[in-house]
Parts: structure tokens; C-alpha cells; sequence
């Protein structure tokens, strides 16, 4: 009678360990000068505009310098923009995700001393989108939860680029009225896999 009491003691603290937290965070690399900002939405990322700027130059037909830097991003949550994050300066590259296409890394290089110089975004079905200059310090962000995509990116920009990044990502709740990114984090989510 008293192991039947300690095995239904034992399974009812199992049932009763907390949830893992089904959000992480990437911490933000660069120099981190300037505004901070944290893009916002409503739903699933569904397409990202990247701004690069490339002061490349020559002297003589040889090539001096090669200082590229990420100047702006936008993203789209359903069907609404979120506002520019740096400035629309540059050559813009623009990626649409299909459906059930998610965002599950971002990785690029900065350089310490002012900007990203490269960004990478990797989608679920393998797809990317690049921008910028692969030069200067790496860095590779992705989730800690399988099941997870990116919900937000979050950093500093001043009037030229944005000077660091970080990545936040989660779970998204696809029924009702879609998933907020200004709601609280512990909300109660659906996994999308």
C-alpha cells in the first residue's frame, strides 16, 4: 500500500514540473550606439526588407576600401510593414516567405568600433537572404526550442545603420486573432512545426 502511495506521489510531481519557457533571446552583438528599437507585429513574419549601404571606392583602378554596413530592416507580420529600423539608404534586398516558412537563424558579421556589416536570415525550408559585406567579427543566432522562429529583432540604430542586433524568438499562435508581439511573453502559444 505505501509504494502504491509513493509511485502516485512521484507521478503527480511530474505532472505538476513547469513548462519550459517556450521563448529565448539572442543577445545582441555590435557597439550599440544610438536609438534602441524592437520591431512589433501582429502574427507570423511573412517577408523582411534589408538596406545595405557599400562604401566601396577606388584610387586608380585600385580597390582602397570596403566598408559595408547594414543601414535599415523591415519586416512584415501578416500583411502590415513595421516601420524602417535604421534608414532606407542603400541597395535594398527584400525576401517573401511562402506559407509556413519561418525565419530559424540570423547570422552575420559587425564590426566592434560602429555596424553589422552583414546579415544573414535562413528560413525553415532553407532559403535566405543576405546583406552587406561578410567582414569583421562572425556571429550566429538561433533558437534554444525546437519549434521556435524568430518573433522579433531588437538592437540600436543611429542616423546611418544600426549599430547592434539582437534576435528574440518563440513560438507563434496561428488561430483567433493571430499573436502579438507587444503581449506578454508568457502567454499561452501553439507550436507551428
Amino acid at each position: 500500500m505505501f509504494s502504491i502511495l509513493v509511485v502516485t506521489v512521484f507521478l503527480a510531481s511530474c505532472l505538476a514540473m513547469p513548462i519550459k519557457d517556450p521563448y529565448s533571446y539572442s543577445s545582441a552583438v555590435g557597439q550599440g550606439g544610438g536609438t534602441p528599437f524592437a520591431s512589433y507585429g501582429e502574427g507570423r513574419i511573412t517577408a523582411v526588407r534589408v538596406w545595405e549601404t557599400n562604401n566601396n571606392y577606388y584610387y586608380y583602378y585600385y580597390y582602397y576600401n570596403s566598408n559595408a554596413y547594414i543601414s535599415g530592416f523591415q519586416l512584415r507580420y501578416g500583411s502590415t510593414w513595421s516601420p524602417v529600423f535604421g534608414s532606407e539608404g542603400g541597395l535594398k534586398q527584400e525576401i517573401e516567405l511562402f506559407n509556413d516558412e519561418a525565419i530559424v537563424e540570423v547570422s552575420g558579421k559587425y564590426n566592434p568600433a560602429d555596424y553589422i556589416c552583414y546579415l544573414v536570415l535562413t528560413t525553415n525550408m532553407g532559403r535566405t537572404l543576405s546583406a552587406g559585406l561578410p567582414n569583421q567579427v562572425s556571429f550566429n543566432f538561433y533558437p534554444v526550442n525546437v519549434g521556435n522562429e524568430l518573433r522579433l529583432l531588437s538592437g540600436r540604430f543611429n542616423g546611418a545603420g544600426i549599430t547592434s542586433i539582437g534576435a528574440h524568438w518563440g513560438l507563434v499562435y496561428m488561430e483567433g486573432a493571430g499573436n502579438s508581439t507587444q503581449e506578454t511573453a508568457l502567454e499561452t502559444v501553439t507550436p507551428v512545426f
